[in-house]
């Protein structure tokens, strides 16, 4: 009897301590709920203050935004309740967030600031003859080959090598006509001043003449006189040296004056013809130095200067050509290879370019390498001297010279306009404003500011599109919209 009490009280125990827990598991329960409600939904401060529509977005993407919970569309993640700072803002164009909203939302700002930057052009071309390198050997005289010194393309000759052999019924005719004279000569008193003793020597003057005109150097036409005997034979030598890249007549050919029957090109020096786009056009400027590449020595640059900027766009390309003019003393480069080639401009203020080497020189307008600290003639062709600073180059000495730039990631281009986003300061919150901006070429990394910012202002180079996405969630006016609209048009409404 009583180990059967025993056990009725054990049980009564243990229903009373089930019962204290589920109680306590309520509590808590409701407890739990109501704090839920009250961070969802909020506790109104103020009982007549009207409640601000909950809506739900995604922390990896905050430009969705929901009435309700649900997924991300994109990363399938769930929608977290909106802070309520993303959904009262009251500027047009501003959108403010909390310091915590600004974090997720992954907002990074960077300065406007004065300071030269770099462009870089790439090109490609393929290298080529130097033209003024270039020279035929011609027949002076009309004749027949008997001999070619050189019977094959891409031989090595120097100046003054013999080249071809030819006879000429007409050098022979000019050489007795010499002799002639000469023997007229002879006649002529020392002290004579007669009409008749002075033709006789302009006549073998003339004679010589002819003959330098038809190609005999003087040592020829002296051996000529010497021998006091006719040749019926005339040498043709180099005019330079290089290599023979065309053969243009064979042995026992008749040739007239003026027929070509070499070609030799110099390759000391070469030209590099490259191709610009019609973007690159403001960065390029006449005697800038050019750095290239080449498959045959891979990590190996070369270098030359712009000496030539085609006036002429290519109407099927939409490039302009280049031609660079580059040395090359070791023979390394060769004719129809391909190249890849840069060019890094230093931009200051108005587009010009800051060449501190170049600035204040004087350059000739036919031989880039040609400069000179003053006023002058050009060594090689005698043409006056161009000044620097007329062909876009300028130095500049003060920091304030240096153009207005903002990285390339803060802009936001919808074709016509240019939209940056400006954190705004001395706001209680982080306040970012759209703003329109007059934006000048892309100089490598960033974009040269016309109008629209100052030194110094703050903008946003990552988030701006969120912020974009949220202030059109909003309907406010965002990127998409010109200034003077403060709601969305659609394509139908303009269009009708």
């Amino acid at each position: 009897m009583k180990a059967r009490s025993d056990r009725t009280r054990s049980a009564v125990r243990k229903a009373i301590v089930v019962a204290l827990l589920f109680a306590a598991f309520l509590a808590g329960y409701m407890l739990k709920s109501s704090l839920q409600a009250d961070h969802v939904h909020g506790a109104p401060a103020d009982a007549n203050k009207p409640a601000i529509p909950q809506k739900w977005y995604c922390s990896m993407h905050p430009q969705i935004i929901r009435d309700g919970p649900g997924k991300c569309p994109i990363c399938g993640m769930a929608l977290v309740p909106m802070p309520s700072d993303l959904t009262a803002n009251a500027a047009p164009r501003q959108l403010a967030v909390s310091e915590e909203s600004a974090k997720l939302m992954d907002i990074v700002t960077s300065p406007v600031e004065r300071k030269f930057v770099t462009a870089e052009i790439r090109m490609v071309g393929k290298i080529d003859y130097d033209e003024t390198r270039v020279k035929d050997i011609t027949a002076w005289v009309p004749g027949r080959i008997d001999r070619l010194y050189v019977d094959f393309t891409g031989i090595r000759v120097n100046k003054g090598d013999h080249m071809v052999y030819l006879y000429s019924q007409q050098l022979l005719e000019d050489q007795q006509a010499l002799l002639a004279a000469v023997e007229a000569e002879k006649t002529v008193k020392p002290d004579s001043n007669s009409f008749l003793d002075k033709l006789k020597f302009a006549n073998a003057d003339a004679v010589r003449k002819r003959l330098q005109l038809r190609g005999l150097t003087d040592e020829q036409i002296g051996d000529i006189e010497k021998a006091g005997k006719t040749v019926d034979h005339i040498t043709i030598y180099a005019p330079i040296g290089g290599i023979v890249i065309d053969k243009h007549k064979a042995e026992g050919s008749w040739v007239d004056t003026g027929m070509p029957i070499f070609t030799i090109a110099d390759l000391s020096q070469l030209w590099v013809k490259l191709d610009a786009y019609e973007s690159d056009m403001t960065w390029l400027r006449y005697g800038q130095e050019v750095e290239f590449t080449t498959e045959a020595y891979p990590g190996e640059a070369f270098k030359g200067r712009i000496s030539f900027i085609d006036p002429v766009l290519s109407a099927k390309t939409r490039t302009v050509k280049l031609r660079v003019n580059v040395a090359n003393s070791d023979g390394k480069l060769k004719p129809e290879m391909f190249v890849r080639a840069i060019v890094r401009a230093q931009v200051a203020q108005g587009g010009t370019v800051m060449d501190p080497e170049m600035a204040g020189k004087w350059i000739c307008p036919m031989h880039p390498s040609v400069v000179k600290t003053q006023k002058g003639a050009c060594d090689i062709c005698g043409m006056d001297l161009v000044t620097t600073e007329s062909l876009g180059y300028v130095k500049v000495d003060t920091p304030n010279e240096a153009p207005i730039v903002i990285p390339a990631s803060a802009a936001l281009i919808t074709g016509k306009r240019a939209v940056v986003y400006v954190k705004l300061p001395g706001t209680e919150k982080p306040t970012f404003e759209g703003r329109e901006v007059v934006l000048g070429p892309r100089a490598g990394d960033y974009y040269i500011v016309r109008s629209g910012l100052a030194e110094g202002e703050s903008v946003v180079t990552n988030g701006s599109f969120k912020i974009d996405s949220a202030l059109q969630i909003q309907a406010k006016p965002s990127m998409m919209n010109p200034q003077d609209q403060n709601t969305p048009t659609s394509h139908y409404e303009h269009s009708h």
